[in-house]
């Protein structure tokens, strides 16, 4: 079961009219007034590098972040905040456009609560703050003309596997923020996420490259378990739990593992690989969730549950 933060049927429109950009001398700045629990710079990640060992990170829920962007008039890729778990509060220096996409979560500006409105016109000096989702767990944030952040391998995406990348969210930080663009006005049909709610979300799924390894009992055993995710889960992966797989420790030499590969380690656990996971791996690989799927996936807390779908 999935739900979307926002209801179809209107559209999205400023409430305000803006002043014309770029008439102050002084730079345009987002400062973190608080970071909360886990928060990081994102753009569309650093695809390619993975014969250098390094993964493509980028955001976990790739959807929603895009349409952030999208909302606030940037292009695609522009880095944007991914805060997981809420907790983040941020300040201006100047009136801009800012989008919250994603997990869908309270907001406030200056302790008043907000609508659920995916953008809103933020004044210089008012302070946002975003709360706890009340489903999924990773909420993103754009601000128009995006966030100046440092680059790595063409990237400013922080990948909290191998620590590169812009420095994790802290409270005090301050980025620069780019030049405004005009922001469209977008059907709210077309302005939401999907993110779990309730259960089990049906997440589908390519078998292989392994999927001989295993019997066909393990096989069904995959396909019809309502596997939970574990509180081991962040970033790098998602670990399941439910009824082990009977694959055991397996011999295999380390070959190349891909965002959505659905790995058996010898506890016969599933683990799913989200945005910063390894590039290589030793452990039989008996599925990969689909593109459409992974970002449902990189949603998902602990105890939720989801239920693998193979198709064809």
């Amino acid at each position: 079961m999935t739900v979307a933060s926002a209801a179809p049927g209107r559209r999205v429109r400023t409430r305000h009219r803006p002043p014309a950009p770029g008439t102050g001398p002084e730079p345009a700045v987002l400062t973190v007034v608080q970071a909360g629990p886990a928060a990081s710079v994102q753009d569309l990640g650093r695809p390619g590098m993975a014969h250098l060992g390094v993964p493509a990170s980028g955001p976990a829920d790739r959807r929603s972040f895009r349409l952030a962007n999208r909302l606030a008039g940037n292009p695609e890729d522009t880095p944007a905040l991914e805060v997981t778990l809420g907790g983040l509060a941020i300040t201006l220096s100047t009136t801009r456009h800012v989008a919250v996409t994603g997990a869908p979560a309270p907001l406030t500006v200056d302790g008043v609560p907000v609508d659920g409105a995916p953008r809103l016109w933020l004044r210089a000096g008012s302070v946002l703050a975003i709360g706890r989702p009340w489903a999924g767990c990773r909420t993103y944030l754009a601000v128009s003309g995006g966030i100046e952040a440092e680059r790595v391998l063409g990237s400013a995406s922080r990948d909290s596997l191998t620590g590169l990348g812009p420095d994790p969210v802290r409270a005090g930080a301050e980025y620069g923020l780019g030049p405004v663009r005009p922001v469209p006005a977008i059907p709210l049909e077309l302005a939401f996420s999907v993110v779990p709610c309730g259960g089990p979300a049906t997440v589908r799924f390519r078998w292989g490259p392994r999927h001989e390894l295993f019997d066909a009992a393990d096989r069904h055993r995959l396909t019809t378990t309502p596997w939970r995710v574990s509180a081991q889960c962040d970033r790098v992966g998602a670990r399941l739990t439910g009824p082990p797989l009977a694959i055991g420790s397996v011999d295999l030499p380390s070959e190349g593992t891909v965002r959505g590969a659905i790995q058996v380690p010898p506890s016969g656990e599933p683990i799913v690989f989200l945005a910063d996971h390894p590039v290589t791996g030793g452990y039989p690989v008996i599925g990969v969730v689909t593109d459409a799927d992974i970002d449902l996936v990189g949603q998902t807390l602990p105890g939720d549950a989801l239920r693998l779908a193979p198709v064809h």
